[in-house]
């Protein structure tokens, strides 16, 4: 069953604010020092955690529109 239309629009616009969570963590583990091990590898997984978050909504979204 396709997601309602509101759902949809969540979906989009979460899919709109993604990238700029993604650029600004990327941005925050560029400045964080390498001394601070455990700090680099959590803003990493929260890197990559938003990415696969963006991908399943790319693909629900794609899956909606066939």
């Amino acid at each position: 069953m396709p997601p309602a239309h509101n759902e949809r629009q969540r979906l989009e616009q979460e899919r709109a604010e993604l990238p700029v969570q993604i650029i600004d963590r990327q941005s925050e583990l560029a400045i964080t020092p390498a001394e601070h091990t455990a700090r680099r590898e959590r803003i990493a997984w929260q890197i990559r955690r938003l990415q696969k978050r963006l991908a399943e909504i790319e693909a629900r979204l794609a899956a909606v529109s066939e």
